[in-house]
């Protein structure tokens, strides 16, 4: 994808939804400049992590400690909004004022975060960071909001806030880590329900991204394969380190029962017996069940940055740059 021009000022636009029409729109979208960005972007982070561990020394630019900051700031936030003591069926009725607050704030948040020559972008990326933290009406949560801080991520760099590939490690290792204590903490505080859940035949309720950047950290790894997730002593190791265990881990914290039966796709995946295989089917899986699936993608947002037209170049994975 040949580099873009630099985005004039004025071409920032508030985003919209564009996929309505599962028939015609879907189809569209997998072709789409926007699709063609964000898979990219993906796919230009999976090489980045590659036999990285979390621990890793690595570039940290100001940006991605600001972002780190933006991240601590929304996580500080949840302690002003505690949850609702009464009795709820499906989820903490608490999430809608703090997404409500989260939405008030954003704007400033931004100002913060960013250089005032980019202050009008923050119209059409702050609704990227505000639908990464879950949906305050359904009180869910979802790969479908995790795409949406993706993409805000992808947002970042495309207006030339965010580095590439230099940043790219930190990216993943320091702010997607970061973000997923934050949303599980969110899960866990307001008791979200999983969005467009599989149930028990869904990777898992929540997240994707893990287990893909996770299997690329541990493609080479001499001692752990895919069935080492099966092992506690393991998880409790390598957590720390490695997103697929935390992730496993996680789960571990919030279902009962055998693993098997509760995650029956990831145990299947455990017999996998290369981590290089567990990503590239991971790839693939994402592509068809989060970029392929309505009830996922209806909700992404079109813009200037993440265009719904035809792609530049489907084939080639280089993120446009602004500059």
């Amino acid at each position: 994808m040949a580099n873009q021009e630099s985005t004039a000022q004025d071409s920032f636009i508030v985003p919209v939804k564009r996929i309505k029409d599962e028939a015609k729109d879907l189809p569209y979208f997998q072709n789409s400049e926007a699709y063609a960005r964000i898979m990219s972007y993906i796919l230009a982070l999976n090489n980045a992590v590659l036999n990285s561990k979390v621990s890793d020394p690595m570039p940290e630019s100001n940006a991605i400690t600001n972002i780190l900051a933006l991240l601590n700031t929304l996580d500080s936030w949840i302690a002003l909004v505690p949850p609702k003591a009464d009795p709820q069926r499906f989820g903490n009725l608490a999430f809608r004022d703090y997404i409500r607050m989260v939405e008030e704030k954003a704007t400033t948040l931004l100002e913060d975060l960013l250089p005032s020559t980019l202050h009008p972008a923050i119209q059409e990326i702050s609704p990227y960071l505000t639908q990464g933290l879950g949906h305050g009406i359904r009180i869910d949560y979802g790969s479908g909001h995790e795409l949406s801080f993706v993409a805000w991520l992808a947002c970042l760099e495309i207006i030339g806030f965010v580095r590439g590939p230099t940043d790219h490690p930190a990216i993943v290792l320091r702010v997607f880590v970061r973000y997923l204590e934050l949303v599980r903490k969110l899960q866990k505080t307001y008791q979200l329900e999983p969005a467009g859940s599989h149930g028990v035949w869904g990777l898992d309720d929540y997240q994707f991204l893990p287990y893909l950047w996770g299997s690329a950290q541990l493609r080479d790894h001499p001692r752990l394969k895919p069935v080492s997730i099966m092992q506690t002593p393991y998880l409790e190791d390598f957590a720390p380190d490695y997103m697929y265990f935390r992730a496993i881990q996680s789960i571990h914290q919030t279902k009962r029962g055998p693993f098997h039966e509760h995650s029956p796709v990831l145990f299947e995946i455990s017999g996998v017996p290369h981590w290089t295989k567990v990503n590239s089917g991971m790839i693939k899986m994402y592509k068809a069940e989060v970029l392929n699936k309505f009830p996922v993608v209806q909700h992404l947002l079109f813009g200037s940055l993440l265009p719904w037209r035809p792609a530049d170049s489907p084939e080639d994975f280089v993120v446009p740059s602004s500059k």
